[in-house]
């Protein structure tokens, strides 16, 4: 089911139709072996390079196209409904580049953000052992010495490490002054003393790597601290509010890739001398289905406009439309995986690959209960 979108541009659905004829001629025929092998989807990554479908919201600047919020949702969406591994890449990389747009830095624009043009990679060295949910509890070190800082310390559970070429990492400049003592650093994969660990061995999401990162006594320049000392968790919460969104668009295609197979399914198989599309209640189900999913659709495109306008409610959209689209995309896809009954249960069938992928997107770029928590405290903020 395709329900034409009255709210998209004619430039939005041209990108929607570029990036939907690259996944399903380059992305989808891999997906079953990149979830099999969990070998990184080098094909994913070199075919949205090359057409230009990477990072289109880096500024024309540093040689973007300076695109909207709502233009890499449709990318993500498009690409998660035939391989959610390979959407997660570009999402991670827009996450760690936001931060370098927040701090409004040229430099660090051209030094960082120019290359991705060319498919650099980046990951967003926030998560440790001990913190996860509570951000402001890093431990990560970061000593001024001679012409910059000395950083040290491990993160945990990082996107793209082992094949990103730069992190962005948050660590302690000033111990004692909680939250407004964290900073935030470019590292490059190169730096002596940088390390990626092996990669954990997760339930979904297999084609995308995620692994710790092992910081020993690294020097990282002064001027490749991000914003001011001590800004840097108020820069990695703020790219959140604007990158979670894309999280929902992932979800978002997640679910609609599991309806579109559960619907084909449901449309051709037969029972008792009819198909299975005869019965009232398998109707019904995929009704709920594709409401919900068009909801979690619409709901995720609001709050990417207000991502683009940077508006004062952002924060509440965005944790709404991440939370809704999660949670939907996990009920579509186990949903799917019961109306293909037992064939939905195995591995011939991707229903239950991407049942597996749609369950991280309840946990990271904030757990939802979490996100309850933010959007319960913008709603009585006003009482």
């Amino acid at each position: 089911m395709r329900i034409t979108d009255a709210t998209l541009s004619e430039a939005h659905r041209a990108v929607r139709d570029r990036v939907r004829k690259v996944a399903e001629a380059v992305i989808a025929p891999n997906a079953a072996a990149v979830d099999a092998t969990g070998e990184f989807p080098v094909a994913s990554h070199r075919a949205l390079v090359a057409e230009g479908l990477y990072a289109p919201h880096v500024p024309e600047e540093y040689g973007g196209d300076g695109a909207d919020t709502l233009t890499s949702c449709l990318i993500v969406e498009e690409v998660a409904r035939v391989c959610a591994s390979s959407s997660l890449t570009p999402n991670v990389t827009r996450l760690a580049s936001l931060p370098l747009l927040l701090s409004g830095s040229a430099e660090l624009g051209e030094r960082y953000l120019r290359p991705l043009r060319d498919g650099a990679i980046l990951a967003f060295a926030l998560s440790e052992q001990d913190a996860g949910s509570d951000a402001a509890s890093v431990r990560t070190r970061a000593v001024r010495v001679d012409g910059g800082y000395r950083i040290d310390g491990d993160k945990r559970w990082i996107t793209n490490a082992g094949v990103a070429d730069y992190y962005l990492v948050a660590a302690v400049t000033d111990p004692d002054a909680g939250a407004h003592g964290v900073s935030m650093f470019v590292v490059h994969s190169t730096d002596e003393g940088v390390s990626a660990g092996p990669d954990e061995d997760k339930l979904g999401m297999r084609g995308s790597p995620t692994c710790p990162v092992h910081l020993r006594g690294v020097h990282v320049p002064a001027d490749r601290l991000v914003g001011a000392e001590g800004e840097g968790l108020r820069l990695a919460l703020g790219a959140l509010d604007h990158s979670r969104i894309t999280i929902a668009a992932q979800a978002v295609g997640i679910a609609q890739g599991a309806l579109d197979h559960a619907a084909g399914y449901v449309a051709q198989r037969r029972q008792f001398g009819r198909p299975l599309a005869d019965f009232q209640g398998l109707r019904f189900k995929l009704a709920d289905m594709a409401m919900h999913l068009e909801a979690a659709r619409q709901l995720t495109y609001a709050a990417a406009a207000r991502s683009t306008q940077d508006s004062p409610d952002l924060r509440f959209f965005s944790a709404a439309a991440k939370c809704f689209a999660s949670d939907t995309a996990m009920q579509v896809t186990t949903d799917a995986v019961q109306l293909l009954g037992g064939h939905g249960y195995t591995r011939n069938a991707p229903v239950e690959r991407m049942m597996r992928d749609a369950k991280v997107t309840q946990i990271y770029e904030g757990a939802n209960e979490i996100l309850r928590t933010v959007m319960a405290k913008q709603v009585l903020a006003d009482h």
